[in-house]
């Protein structure tokens, strides 16, 4: 079984031979540095290290158009401002959304090829209609401006479904992914930063229009937010979502819980990184309490956000020998015992995955 038809398998419920071993988002940067200086080779392209290290190999593509926006921030104005200093500034955001995605394609091309033998799976990635506006708005006039400018936020949100599905066409004519995510970072620790009914309102039609069309090509369409997002589960539901990541075990989330609320739904990460740097006996003790989910089906454990720099080369490599290990038992095939499904019952059309 490859690794793009055993990610697919488990995403869709299906007996596999062990579940994929990935780390669902690379490395930080500072945890690389620590790595180079402990013998991970610095020649090293930035993915292949996933190949390096033990891991399953996925390519990663984000497409956004915040590299062109950000030529648009205010000089001095942190992230956190967004880039409107007016309202009437947005029009110079609206430019860049109406003139449609302006990717570099070439990569494209021998990624698609990577996907088509199996080697890989592939992840995409764009802006959601809470990140997105926030990014624009600024963290504080975002969320001041469901109240004070709802026009202003329908109208970002407008442009921005339009320029995703543009966006995603454009790709689909090269390959289409496996797996897609809408970033949104829309909960902290103590739950999601907007209502039910600000999300009914300025979220879910955006959802609606796009959502639809991701799923009619075969993608598996999630949602990406930090913090406790099980009280958003149900929401992300009604609008045609599938799952989430990364499931931050420090904001309180259960993916057991989750679990037995929503058999279906598709997960990945939760596994505790602030128990990485304490050695092999916590991470075991961390991996036997995500077992059970993990044979539940729709569940690829991965660290809960990204491996941090406290963890050291050593350390990482004792987690990916312990992740290979529970990835052939949390797929129901116990060390010792025979093989409870066989190659040969498996079906390798990927477009009936």
């Amino acid at each position: 079984m490859n690794t793009r038809e055993r990610f697919r398998r488990v995403m869709r419920g299906k007996p596999v031979d062990r579940l994929p071993v990935i780390e669902w988002v690379l490395w930080w940067k500072e945890t690389l540095e620590r790595w180079y200086g402990e013998g991970l080779p610095r020649d090293l392209p930035y993915e292949d290290i996933q190949a390096y290290l033990g891991l399953d190999v996925h390519r990663w593509i984000w497409l956004h158009p915040r590299s062109i926006l950000n030529q648009l921030r205010p000089a001095g104005w942190a992230r956190s401002q967004g880039l409107l200093a007016h309202p009437k500034d947005y029009e110079r955001v609206a430019e860049v959304l109406h003139a449609g995605p302006q990717f570099d394609t070439t990569a494209w091309a021998s990624i698609a090829a990577e996907q088509a033998r199996g080697d890989v799976f592939v992840w995409l990635q764009i802006d959601g209609f809470f990140w997105f506006p926030r990014e624009v708005m600024g963290i504080e006039g975002h969320l001041y401006g469901y109240y004070d400018q709802p026009e202003l936020i329908h109208r970002i949100n407008n442009d921005l479904v339009e320029y995703n599905i543009q966006t995603v066409r454009q790709l689909c004519q090269v390959l289409t992914p496996d797996i897609m995510t809408f970033a949104e970072d829309m909960s902290y620790n103590h739950g999601p930063m907007l209502s039910k009914k600000l999300f009914d309102e300025f979220m879910a039609p955006y959802y609606r229009r796009i959502v639809p069309e991701l799923k009619a090509r075969g993608i598996i369409v999630t949602v990406d937010s930090d913090g406790d997002i099980m009280p958003v589960i149900p929401w992300l539901e009604e609008v045609g979502i599938e799952g989430i990541s990364p499931l931050e075990r420090m904001a309180g989330v259960d993916v057991a819980a989750i679990r037995a609320a929503h058999p279906r739904w598709c997960m990945i990460g939760a596994f505790d990184k602030t128990v990485m740097h304490l050695g092999e006996a916590a991470m075991r003790r961390e991996f036997e309490r995500l077992l059970p989910v993990m044979r539940s089906g729709r569940y690829i454990p991965s660290v809960d956000h990204q491996t941090p720099p406290d963890v050291s080369l050593e350390q990482y490599r004792t987690y990916v020998s312990l992740l290979k290990e529970y990835a052939v038992r949390g797929a129901g095939h116990e060390p010792g015992n025979a093989e409870t499904s066989s190659h040969a019952e498996e079906t390798h059309d990927i477009t009936m995955l």
